[in-house]
């Protein structure tokens, strides 16, 4: 790699090749550089988001989530408000600075009541919020962020039209841009993400993913393995490769510079040291799962998830040695997107603590 293709300038051309070499001095290279870019636009800071899975119902039938509705063998749940609440109060007790909403495309929940618990949740708790429950209307997306929703997550999954469409039979890929574009405008912090490892999936649809990232110009990306769900149509098929994960973690770092990116839970499942490599290659952010216990094991998005059995306390002690060994920290920041849109963020949400 030269010196521009070092900052960020990297061609689709570029990116392809990277993508499929096998030379492993290169790839060290790779990671050496994603890692030093991580350091210089985003510290040695790690940030720390709970994760709350208060609903695996969803009215969607994609073909490789165990969510899906077809999935007649999920034991399906709802958390009910005041135990999202005292959950996000946990998260709280960790001393974690964000809370993150997921949930499967659930329309039980009225967008009135997710306004009125958001609204709980930063008058209460003083958390940073990241919503991750699928596509909505722009109105609503609105009024949640009238309520005090900071940020949120969409991923679109694979930027591969005719591949989206086969995996998704009741979606369709522009509007999931749409959505992105509306969550843009309406003022969040926007984060999309892509599965690696998706049977059919191209290297030149992985490198358009990374450009999408960039065009979108998003404040987190989300990037994991495919890891097949037994339930589901695509349960033969092939998981995802952790190598392939990791490139593409590297340059979408090296080419969105300052976006956060997670270790993400699903890269721990495919290999025990996985999210400590990630780390190593531009991430910044751990995801700890702080749903309760009853619940985890049935938000089978993909199966043996890790953490299913520990608990939040359990999960946190474990986290704080991972960063330790990687001679990191823990942050104490909010975490607000490092884009120039958002930099006052921080400074107005450390004020209005008591």
């Amino acid at each position: 790699m030269n010196p521009s293709e070092e900052e960020g300038t990297l061609s689709k051309r570029k990116i392809i090749e990277l993508l499929k070499t096998k030379n492993k001095e290169e790839v060290y290279r790779l990671y050496q550089i994603a890692d030093k870019t991580r350091k210089k636009y985003m510290g040695d800071e790690i940030h720390l988001r709970g994760i709350i899975e208060f609903s695996n119902y969803c009215r969607r039938d994609c073909l490789y989530c165990g969510l899906r509705r077809s999935n007649a063998r999920l034991h399906r749940y709802r958390m009910t408000f005041s135990e999202i609440f005292q959950t996000a109060l946990k998260t709280q007790t960790l001393n974690f600075k964000t809370v993150v909403l997921q949930s499967g495309e659930d329309p039980a929940y009225r967008v009135e009541d997710l306004c009125l618990l958001i609204k709980k949740i930063k008058k209460e708790l003083h958390l940073a919020i990241t919503l991750c429950i699928g596509e909505r209307p722009r109105q609503e997306y609105e009024v949640m962020k009238e309520a005090g929703a900071d940020r949120f997550l969409l991923k679109h999954e694979t930027s591969d039209y005719p591949l989206y469409k086969r995996l998704h039979p009741d979606l369709f890929y522009e509007d999931r841009l749409k959505c992105l574009s509306w969550l843009k405008e309406l003022g969040y912090q926007v984060g999309s993400g892509n599965m690696v490892g998706l049977p059919g999936q191209s290297v030149e649809s992985l490198a358009e993913d990374i450009l999408l990232f960039k065009k979108l110009d998003v404040d987190m990306v989300g990037i994991g393995p495919f890891i097949p769900h037994y339930d589901t149509p695509l349960r033969n098929t092939k998981t995802g490769s952790l190598d392939a994960v990791l490139k593409i973690i590297a340059i979408a770092r090296i080419v969105t510079k300052n976006a956060h990116i997670p270790a993400t839970t699903a890269v721990g499942t495919i290999d025990p040291l996985g999210r400590q490599k990630a780390l190593q290659c531009g991430a910044n952010v751990i995801m700890p799962n702080i749903t309760p216990q009853k619940y985890r094991r049935d938000y089978q998005i993909y199966p043996d998830k890790i953490c299913i059995f520990e608990d939040a306390e359990d999960c946190h002690s474990c986290i704080q040695g991972m960063v330790k060994s990687l001679g990191r920290t823990i942050a104490s920041s909010f975490g607000h997107s490092l884009k120039k849109r958002f930099k006052n963020l921080e400074e107005k949400d450390e004020k209005n603590i008591p």
